[in-house]
């Protein structure tokens, strides 16, 4: 023979083979190929699941739009009551605790804080700050910045939350750093109407000693009316106090003629929404922004907002720093937001002028026309195609909600 093993012997190979096989609980079955291709098939007696049916979405009816941008500092609510101040004053230095006691007995005064003060210079330009605990101040503010989380969030942060008016005026960028001279670099986080007559922006207690400015000098003055004596306020202070009055005295009003007070005729009004009063709910809101663009169906609007920030939910400002209930970078914003409301001033916070200002820019890509010209317009908001197809079902979904 030539050495192989007899027929015998392989038999009994065989058999021990299987025997051991069995006793280890398995089968294993060698035929060519087949095992490698039988692991690139499908099980067929294991269809693929279906995708979850997605649920009906919230009755936009029922929700009111909000200015307040959302973050992560938590909603005002009912445990914020506004304190407005209606003295501001800055004295030349520290105010001692005996000053604030005395100051907090004036007539009318119902409530005292102090805080730092200071100017700094952001390329040679002075921007007026005070430097506050977000907690504790957020009460000072108008209840519409109060009830504005991110506003708080970013203080939090150390960010700059600049007074409306300061960031128009300064020209100054929502999301954009700025390094102060001889200082920290700030990032410009938030806007907002603050209140505080020649206050340019707020910033954290600890950013403000970091950018050196002078400690308890503010005093911020809260009374049960506007007649707090500042003469009295300033005698307490010491010379050199500065002693300004918030509370703006109330416009006589102008009978509506049609002519100004001079007898020139008044300057004609373009028609908005203002007109007609704010939309009172989102439903109503997603409809009257969508007319802006015919053609685009308000659900598309809805959806956005939906996957965006949760009709106003959670406003930003987001790691890549878009704001905003429909998420607007503010570079897009300034090329296409809008004043919606007509209140003078487009808001990329309010949803007012920002679902607007969504319709202006997904018409200005074509979304009006529909089919594949809706598809990338959405694609242009966000450029993925999974982010346009997410939008597209939920507003499906909202359509069939509204039928």
């Amino acid at each position: 023979m030539s050495g192989l093993p007899s027929l015998r012997a392989v038999l009994l190979m065989v058999a021990a083979v299987v025997l051991l096989t069995v006793a280890g609980g398995g089968v294993a079955v060698v035929m060519g190929d087949d095992l490698f291709r039988t692991a690139r098939e499908t099980p067929r007696e294991q269809p693929l699941r279906a995708a979850p049916p997605q649920r009906e979405p919230e009755r936009l009816d029922r929700l009111v739009p909000t200015t307040a941008p959302v973050g992560d500092f938590g909603a005002g609510g009912p445990g914020v009551t506004p304190t407005p101040p209606h003295i501001l004053a800055i004295a030349r230095g520290e105010v001692p605790k005996r000053t604030r006691h005395a100051l907090a007995a004036i007539k009318h005064v119902q409530k005292v804080a102090v805080a730092d003060a200071g100017t700094v210079k952001v390329s040679g330009v002075g921007v007026n700050l005070l430097a506050v605990d977000p907690a504790e101040f957020r009460s000072w503010t108008p209840k519409a910045v109060a009830d504005q989380p991110a506003v708080w969030s970013a203080l939090a942060r150390g960010e700059l939350v600049a007074e409306s008016a300061a960031t128009r005026r300064l020209g100054l960028v929502l999301g954009a750093g700025y390094q102060v001279d001889g200082g920290p670099r700030l990032r410009l986080a938030a806007a907002a109407p603050l209140g505080l007559k020649g206050i340019d922006g707020l910033v954290s207690k600890e950013t403000g000693a970091r950018l050196g400015l002078a400690k308890g000098v503010a005093v911020l003055l809260h009374g049960a009316g506007p007649d707090i004596s500042q003469a009295r306020v300033r005698r307490l202070l010491g010379s050199g106090a500065q002693v300004l009055s918030l509370t703006a005295l109330p416009r006589r009003p102008q009978a509506q003629t049609g002519q100004t007070r001079t007898g020139q005729p008044r300057a004609r009004q373009s028609p908005g929404p203002a007109a007609g009063g704010r939309p009172t709910s989102y439903l109503d809101l997603y409809k009257q922004s969508a007319t802006r663009c015919p053609g685009l169906s308000w659900t598309v609007l809805a959806a956005i907002g939906q996957v965006e920030s949760s009709h106003g939910r959670n406003n930003g400002p987001s790691s890549a720093g878009a704001l905003g209930p429909m998420q607007f970078m503010p570079a897009t914003w300034k090329a296409y937001g809008v004043d919606g409301d007509g209140d003078g001033k487009a808001d990329i916070w309010s949803p007012y002028d920002a679902v607007p200002g969504a319709a202006n820019y997904l018409c200005a890509n074509g979304a009006g026309k529909g089919g594949e010209k809706l598809r990338k317009a959405i694609w242009f908001y966000n450029h993925s195609w999974a982010y346009v197809n997410k939008v597209m079902g939920i507003a499906e979904a909202y359509a069939r909600a509204y039928a």
